[in-house]
């Protein structure tokens, strides 16, 4: 699986987070939907993690995104994340399907310092 980054949400992840003391993770958040094929495709900040853990989606500077090989079979092979800045919200989309149109960046990180960032 490949996520590209388009130029605003680039810009919109870098003006919040920087460039370090995090990972992006695509999940495929199933958690009070009744059951594991029913869920809502979120992007996560989380601690750093060792490379080995998860599988890259977008792996180039300075935007990484990762995520569980397991849930690759709820996404396409090629998606987009971009930001629409009159709303403020990240968008997930493919060429045939828009797979989150309202998302926020759900801050997770367990460190102490970490302050939610979400709009």
């Amino acid at each position: 699986m490949h996520i590209e980054v388009g130029p605003a949400a680039q810009s919109e992840i870098l003006q919040r987070f920087g460039r370090e003391g995090y990972a992006l993770k695509l999940v495929y958040d199933s958690e009070g939907c009744g059951c594991a094929v029913s869920g809502v495709p979120q992007i996560w900040v989380v601690d750093p993690m060792e490379p080995s853990e998860e599988s890259p989606a977008a792996a180039y500077s300075p935007i990484s995104i990762l995520y569980e090989k397991r849930q690759e079979v709820f996404f396409e092979d090629n998606l987009r994340l971009d930001y629409n800045t009159e709303k403020k919200v990240f968008q997930l989309k493919s060429n045939q399907q828009i797979y989150n149109a309202s998302m926020t960046l759900l801050d997770k990180r367990n460190t102490t310092s970490s302050v939610s960032r979400t709009q």
